[in-house]
């Protein structure tokens, strides 16, 4: 799912000569992505909520276009108005949107166009970034390169799910196997819990629904010091964790039963060894790297086999704040968990950013005082607050710069394609 989320009001954006660095930057990072793959690989939809990367290259160039380029830079013309409702995707506010389930029918433009385009929108953003700019420009600015991070996993975790349909286990990047590392056993950091600080604070960017800051109370706690890893979970299938009903939510036992899961997504079963697919091609698990591609469900029903349960996103972000932003991300290569080393501190929890976004138990809500930000751009963070399921920390497959410890994703409980794990949490 496509999250655009105004930034915060009071975020202090960067001067024009940053921006204009950064926005180059991310950018460049966007293309790189794409320098393995073919046109055929950039047109193709695996499925509904996946995208084809052509249409992850144009959105994120319309977003610029749209909302910055149009109404600030005197005299631009926009590339092709047909890309308007193209490469709109669920701005109500600008727009017909074409449908999403229909984004690989879109065999024209090709991808020349497509990069074309790109072209033509840096072009005009670096004459707007030379020019002085209002803050709520500059802020937007800051917007749209979060916004083209966003993009950038999802550009590798629709490759992977489309790359996992071809029969021939194609290969997004060879590099297996990657470094094989024994982590150490599982163990417990307590929290004494009291009434904590919630959300984003100060004035670097950060998206609106990670504010207001706010008061919580938190009953003491603890949360294992690592993920749940491959092997882990391995236990609870050959323990017929998919075949127990108690220890399934209802809505998650029927979705098992319906879809007929057996296993978590790219998961197969040869000579009884347990293989799954990456971006490196089909491999043996790894049973020391933190297990992915979990949904909501799954993960809640193998805290519940394992006497424990699923964090708030309170509590997570309690142990996190005082951590560095640091771990297993894109910028590492492996664009697959790995396991920890054990050179980490033991009195802090390991591999909370990078690696696997972490499922909690909190349902995606508005924090207290929260008003969706006006205009066009706030309008696809409030009304997803239904029905979704909170992550944190980032995956392998998000940039560094991109994740903070407030930073809140969020998808339907059922959803799996993307890099989404869990930790452990208990009661003391």
């Amino acid at each position: 799912m496509q999250r655009h989320p105004a930034p915060r009001p009071d975020a202090a954006p960067a001067t024009e000569s940053a921006l204009q660095a950064r926005y180059a930057s991310v950018r460049a990072a966007t293309v790189q992505l794409t320098a393995p793959l073919s046109a055929e690989d950039c047109a193709l939809q695996s499925m509904p909520d996946a995208s084809p990367v052509k249409w992850h290259l144009a959105h994120s160039s319309w977003f610029f276009e749209t909302f910055l380029l149009v109404p600030s830079l005197e005299g631009y013309r926009p590339f092709a108005d047909d890309f308007r409702v193209l490469f709109n995707s669920y701005y109500q506010a600008v727009g017909e949107r074409h449908p999403r389930p229909e984004r690989g029918l879109l065999s024209r433009p090709d991808l020349a166009t497509v990069r074309a385009y790109r072209s033509h929108v840096d072009a005009a953003m670096e004459a707007l970034l030379s020019m002085p700019l209002a803050a709520a420009s500059r802020a937007l600015v800051e917007l749209g390169i979060h916004h083209e991070q966003q993009h950038q996993e999802l550009i590798l975790t629709d490759l992977k799910h489309l790359l996992s349909r071809n029969p021939t286990h194609p290969v997004y990047r060879p590099g297996w196997p990657l470094q094989a590392v024994r982590p150490r056993a599982r163990a417990w950091h307590g929290y004494p819990g009291g009434i904590v600080d919630i959300g984003h604070a100060g004035t670097a960017f950060a998206f609106d629904n990670e504010g207001p800051r706010h008061r919580v109370l938190i009953e003491p706690f603890e949360l294992a010091a690592r993920p749940v890893s491959h092997g882990e979970f391995a236990e609870f299938i050959a323990d017929g964790g998919y075949r127990q009903p108690a220890l399934w939510l209802s809505a998650g036992f029927d979705t098992v039963q319906a879809q007929g899961w057996e296993a978590p997504l790219y998961w197969t079963r040869r000579d009884d060894t347990w293989r799954t697919f990456t971006l490196h091609g089909e491999v043996e698990i790894d049973p020391h790297a933190p297990v992915c591609h979990l949904s909501y469900f799954e993960a809640d029903a193998y805290a519940r086999w394992a006497g424990a349960r699923l964090p708030t996103e309170f509590e997570w972000e309690t142990a996190a704040s005082r951590l560095a932003v640091e771990g297993n991300f894109v910028e590492s290569g492996a664009l697959h968990p790995v396991a920890s080393s054990g050179d980490t501190r033991a009195d802090v929890p390991d591999q909370m950013f990078g690696d696997v976004w972490e499922w909690t138990s909190s349902s995606y809500a508005p924090y207290p005082r929260y008003r969706p930000a006006e205009g066009a751009v706030g309008e696809y963070n409030g009304k997803f607050m239904c029905n979704q399921y909170v992550l944190r920390g980032g995956s392998c497959a998000s940039p560094q710069s991109h994740l903070r410890a407030t930073y809140r994703n969020f998808f339907p409980s059922d959803a799996r394609w993307q890099f989404s794990g869990l930790r452990l949490a208990r009661d003391v």
